[in-house]
């Protein structure tokens, strides 16, 4: 779908929405690296890449939110927006679960803040192709205006 919210010509989400899913993915290699090595500084780093994530996820979804609510009710691309959507609030919540668990111990995160962010890596797969679904291969659908829909 093209989108409304736009900047020089670009669609602002797309572009934000790069800085939070690799922020959020490198956060849990991070971990990763923490788990094998023991590293407390790639576990600390982690914890801020989770934060900056979630904080960049925000911004980008109200550009994403823009867009969504643009699509035309009861079509397939409206729905896909909405599991779309969805799933990446979830993945906010996941990740922001994970920081707060975290705050205590950043050095030492406990195994289920852990387990919360790795959750949150693969829902990002799955958004992340119904979001491409919206970008790719739906971007043929127009919103009619308010005048060709019938409305002014």
């Amino acid at each position: 779908m093209k989108s409304k919210a736009r900047f020089l010509g670009h669609p602002i989400h797309q572009i934000l929405i790069i800085f939070p899913l690799g922020l959020l993915a490198t956060s849990f290699f991070f971990d990763l690296g923490w788990l094998i090595t023991g590293e407390a500084e790639l576990a600390i780093v982690a914890q801020w890449l989770i934060f900056a994530g979630v904080i960049g996820g925000a911004i980008a979804s109200m550009f994403g939110l823009i867009d969504w609510l643009a699509i035309p009710r009861r079509t397939r691309a409206w729905r896909v927006g909405a599991w779309h959507g969805g799933g990446n609030t979830l993945v906010a919540v996941l990740f922001a679960a994970s920081w707060v668990l975290r705050r205590d111990a950043p050095a030492h995160p406990d195994a289920i803040a852990i387990v919360l962010s790795a959750l949150g890596v693969l829902l990002t797969i799955l958004t992340g192709w119904l979001g491409s679904e919206l970008a790719d291969r739906m971007e043929e659908i127009e919103v009619p205006s308010p005048r060709a829909r019938g409305e002014g």
